[in-house]
């Protein structure tokens, strides 16, 4: 077996060849842990080391409003468990030895602040970009464990809206209702790996129990299955053409992708965001998307798209536990929930149908459900869902 030392050196080689993504933090925190816990030059050295990639990364991949770079929720909540260890460690070892020390709690605070603002009622994560339940700790442990470090959340005023502009999330809230609304760019240009073709998408919520859902992440490596959960059809947004907003490929690849266009938020008679995007504009005739919700005791949601096309859908998954039926000729959804509530859905603009889809909640994991595919007619549809 390789002494610590070997091993310290080798990993320290490695950090200096692979420094982007998730993976600095569990690295570089391993260099902070040995480093506190040996004592003498070459320990000085490996806190040193991991001391100064986690400064110089740090402002980089945890955004001002606490959110984790790759618009991950599953990677966010892999990377605030290491900040969390990075806390508790300085905090025992070294609570005044290090001035790079010092900033760590206001960091982990902001990024707890991110994580409950894009979890459901349930308690858990929504599934934007590469994310699944059961790979990081559940929200109630880590949030257990900032608590144990006196680690609270930022001030947060009790609000209907909470816009996370850094990242570019929305969390949108009613009585009995929560969305959680994506006017992201899909991650940094130089670290699309987890990235989704999902511009625009968004989860909702309602009486606690989701209804409208990602279809999640059940596999990595490099197959059809892997390509087609990364796809727009794979989630609650607008297909053109039959192509995606990025084009996903491989593994872990994206080429040409969508980029977020002219945000506008209000707040008059009732909560209005509205957005576009261009990633269609690659294809022949330059079509845009566009966006919006609008939230007054029922949710709105309208997709308008310009420029030359052949057929676009705005495509609504279901989460399994929900009993979907069209009626009243095809405009109007019945969405039955196991707690007896009954959600409508009013297609008032677009032609409504049902599909077959799948839900992958956690790794492994394909459960049977339905989408709700409404074509746009002239290129605008129309979505009335009404909870009370």
């Amino acid at each position: 077996m390789q002494s610590l030392a070997v091993q310290a050196r080798w990993l320290t080689k490695r950090l200096e060849i692979h420094l982007l993504g998730n993976h600095l933090f569990a690295n570089a925190k391993a260099l902070v842990f040995a480093g506190l816990f040996f004592q003498g030059e070459e320990a000085e050295a490996w806190l040193h080391k991991g001391l100064a990639i986690i400064a110089r990364e740090l402002p980089e991949q945890i955004l001002a409003d606490g959110g984790h770079f790759e618009r991950s929720t599953m990677y966010h909540a892999l990377a605030f468990e290491d900040m969390l260890d990075l806390c508790n460690i300085a905090q025992v070892y070294a609570p005044t030895r290090h001035a790079q020390i010092k900033g760590w709690r206001e960091v982990a605070r902001k990024m707890r602040g991110w994580l409950t603002a894009m979890c459901h009622p349930d308690g858990e994560i929504g599934l934007f970009n590469d994310a699944a339940l059961g790979i990081a700790p559940s929200v109630a442990e880590l949030l257990g464990y900032a608590d144990r470090l006196a680690l609270a959340g930022p001030q947060v005023q009790a609000a209907q809206f909470r816009h996370l502009a850094s990242s570019g999330y929305v969390r949108l809230e009613a009585p009995d209702m929560l969305a959680l609304l994506d006017v992201a760019p899909i991650g940094p240009d130089y670290l699309p790996g987890h990235a989704h073709a999902d511009t625009l998408t968004f989860e909702c919520s309602f009486h606690g129990q989701r209804v409208f859902v990602n279809s999640g992440t059940s596999c990595y490596g490099i197959s059809a299955e892997r390509l087609r959960q990364r796809g727009t059809a794979a989630h609650n947004t607008v297909v053109v053409d039959g192509e995606n907003s990025s084009e996903v490929w491989g593994g872990f690849r994206v080429a040409r992708r969508a980029r977020p266009l002219s945000l506008k938020i209000s707040h008059e008679n009732g909560d209005r965001i509205a957005c576009s995007h261009d990633g269609y504009r690659r294809l022949p005739g330059q079509p845009v998307h566009r966006r919006t919700w609008f939230v007054n005791g029922q949710l709105r949601i309208e997709d308008a798209v310009s420029g030359r096309f052949g057929h676009a859908q705005a495509r609504f998954h279901l989460h399994p536990d929900v009993k979907v039926q069209l009626v009243a000729g095809g405009s109007t959804v019945s969405l039955a929930l196991p707690d007896g509530h009954e959600i409508r859905c009013e297609v008032e603009r677009g032609v409504a149908s049902l599909e077959p889809s799948t839900y992958h909640p956690r790794f492994g994991v394909s459960q049977a459900t339905h989408c709700l595919v409404v074509e746009l007619v002239d290129g605008l549809s129309v979505v009335r869902i009404d909870w009370n």
